[in-house]
């Protein structure tokens, strides 16, 4: 296995173990409300949607993963799913699981 496939493989398996920490069950605290003044229930709901928008852009993350693991199986890796140019090495430096060139990100 290259390199670049593991850190694929150690990038999709730390995103799953984000995934599955924010997917435990919420203990019990006697319910979420929001009401006129800002309480425990509040602070509870505020927290539930910061974890949503957290679990959305990690699933969204975890596709992009995937999508790369399958472009070196394809032998395609490193070129732009939206127009085909090569995608800059200075992005898939800093972003290896990059399936798409900065100008069509």
């Amino acid at each position: 296995m290259s390199d670049l496939q593991a850190d694929l493989r150690t990038k999709r398996d730390q995103v799953n173990a984000e995934l599955t920490q924010l997917t435990e069950p919420a203990p019990d605290t006697g319910g979420i409300s929001f009401g006129k003044r800002i309480g425990d229930g509040t602070s509870i709901a505020v927290e539930r949607i910061t974890q949503v928008a957290a679990h959305d852009g990690l699933q969204v993350l975890l596709a992009e993963v995937e999508r790369a693991e399958a472009k070196v199986a394809e032998g395609t890796y490193g070129t732009c799913d939206v127009c085909g140019k090569p995608i800059g090495s200075g992005r898939l430096e800093v972003r290896f699981w990059s399936t798409r060139c900065v100008d069509c990100a």
